[in-house]
């Protein structure tokens, strides 16, 4: 049975190596160099929107705190993020922002110099990709919209 499902994983690993090479014929080849496993030459994947792209740094309102900016940088390239919550469902329990299916908002913390652990702040968006931007700066009890220019409103 060991013999059987290698062989097949072996197949299944030729045919998706075939079928990537027809589906990218000049990409160069991989080399493995004597005593390295890392390859000499490797094909560039195409750039996607999200984690590899870096849109200009946004003009953000005046009552958001400096550490925002680097918030809000990490939310448009989608990570990574220091804390596990962050892109995390926001749930709206209080209702404070308007009406919206569960899965629309989601929390990121903006990180409070001097404390050691998340503090209170937070930047709360709606879509994805984000759509609409809120800032509360005592964890979840008020909300001041803010817009980032590309958001739609």
């Amino acid at each position: 049975m060991r013999r059987i499902s290698t062989t097949v994983c072996l197949l299944l690993a030729v045919a998706l190596l075939f079928g990537w090479r027809q589906l990218h014929p000049d990409a160069a080849p991989t080399v493995e160099v004597a005593g390295s496993a890392a390859p000499a030459t490797a094909p560039t994947p195409p750039a996607r929107a999200g984690r590899n792209s870096r849109p200009a740094p946004p003009s953000l309102p005046a009552f958001l705190p400096p550490e925002a900016q680097a918030v809000i940088a990490r939310i448009l390239r989608d990570g990574p993020y220091p804390y596990p919550q962050d892109g995390s469902t926001f749930g709206n329990y209080e209702g404070h922002l308007p009406r919206q299916p569960r899965g629309w908002y989601h929390e990121y913390t903006v990180p409070t110099p001097g404390l050691s652990h998340r503090g209170t702040r937070r930047i709360v968006t709606g879509g994805t990709p984000p759509q609409v931007w809120y800032y509360s700066a005592d964890h979840y009890r008020s909300f001041r919209r803010f817009e980032l220019e590309g958001s739609r409103p």
